[in-house]
Order: C-alpha cells, then structure tokens, then sequence
C-alpha cells in the first residue's frame, strides 16, 4: 500500500469534512454576480494598466503562480506581473517578512503603484469565474509551503475546506505582516461562522481598505508582498 503524503492526508480530509452546501452555494453565486460585474466594470482600467506594463517592460503580462485550492487542488493564480523578469525565481525560497523586503527590490516602477493600489490583482476575477477563487476566503499558498505550515500548525488544513479569497478575514483584520498563526485562527474564525453577512462586511471593509490604498498610491507608490 502506497503510503499517502501529508499534503495528500489533509487534502481528504478537507474534502472529506462535513460541508454547508447551502450557503457555499449561495456564496458561488454572489461570487459570479460580482466577479461578472467588476470584470466589465474594470476593462477601461485594465487595457491601459496592460499596456503600460507592455511598454515599460515588456512581456510577459501577468504572473502566473501555482496556489493550493479547495479540497487541495493546484490551480493557476493571476496577478498583473509588478516585478521583473525572473523574480519568481529568486524569491522562491523566501515566506513572510523577509519575502515581503526582497519583493520590494524587484517591483518595476508601475508594479510598485500597482501593488500600492492593488489594482496588481484584477485579473484574479477570472480565477473567481473559473471557480479557482471566492471573493473572501483564506489567501491562496503556494504548494511548497503548504505542506511545511500544515506540519507546523494543526488546524491548517481546514484552510482547504473553502476555496481561498481575493480578500480574506485576516487581511482586513490584521494585514499582511501578521504571522501565520494569527492569520490562521482568523481564517479559521471565518470557515467555521461563513455567511452572507460576514461575506458581505468583509467586502466592505476591504473596500474601504483598498479606496484608502489606492488614493495613497497616487502619492506614494510602493512594493509589498
């Protein structure tokens, strides 16, 4: 008998956890509403963003990183590319605080104001339409740091319960330079009490975040994680 990986054990258990099929569902299709919506709403700002990462640095025009999802499927997560050419590389090895210090070094000139405005991450609606990504849920990981932090915190696989967020309770709560225990019981917090209220309050409060951030980045671009 083949022995299962740490990975492949918390991905059946997370496909294998009692469900809430009715408000998952429900939060589906808030998902696509608003994914369809913003997408149409965002081309005017996202043609001009393209080219002009095109112009000033050429191809390729998005960052294409592989990221857990629900159940612990690998998926392809799209951002607006903001760092040079072969950054991905050389930041690989790097998570957290250190990982967010050496992003800033490679962050292009209109990467740096992308990622101040977090307009970096539109694309990410079509990951939300292909079902890849909800709107709010758990940040996606990438695979080789998935197995480590679950080894490193119970509880971490039940991150793969949902699928992971554009925006998620930790962020709007804590931000990006908490650690991964703090940001796991938020997450946690959200998965267990999920609904449309809680949904819905956290896409306000990243709203209101992301205004604050991109008018700041009018002023004052720069990097981040």
């Amino acid at each position: 008998m083949v022995r299962e990986s740490l990975a492949e054990r918390y991905s059946r258990l997370s496909r294998e956890s009692t469900g809430r099929t009715a408000i998952d569902a429900a939060l589906r299709t808030l998902d696509l509403a608003l994914a369809t919506l913003f997408l149409a709403l965002s081309l005017p700002l996202a043609v001009p963003i393209a080219l002009a990462i095109l112009v000033t640095s050429g191809p390729p025009l998005f960052y294409r990183g592989e990221r857990v999802g629900r159940g612990g499927r690998i998926f392809t997560m799209l951002k607006f590319r903001t760092l040079r050419r072969g950054a991905e590389a050389r930041l690989g090895p790097y998570l957290g605080p250190e990982l967010v210090a050496r992003t800033r070094a490679e962050t292009t000139r209109i990467g740096a104001w992308l990622r101040a405005t977090q307009l970096d991450e539109l694309p990410q609606l079509l990951n939300i339409l292909r079902g890849d990504m909800s709107f709010v849920g758990p940040r996606p990981i990438r695979p080789r740091f998935f197995e480590e932090l679950a080894a490193e915190l119970p509880g971490y696989w039940q991150r793969l319960v949902v699928r992971p967020g554009l925006t998620g309770f930790a962020q709007v709560r804590k931000g990006y330079e908490t650690s991964m225990a703090e940001k796991l019981a938020h997450d946690l917090e959200y998965i267990a009490d999920r609904s449309l209220r809680l949904y819905l309050r956290t896409l306000g409060a990243t709203a209101l975040r992301v205004l604050g951030q991109f008018l700041r980045g009018f002023v004052r671009p720069r990097g981040g994680s």
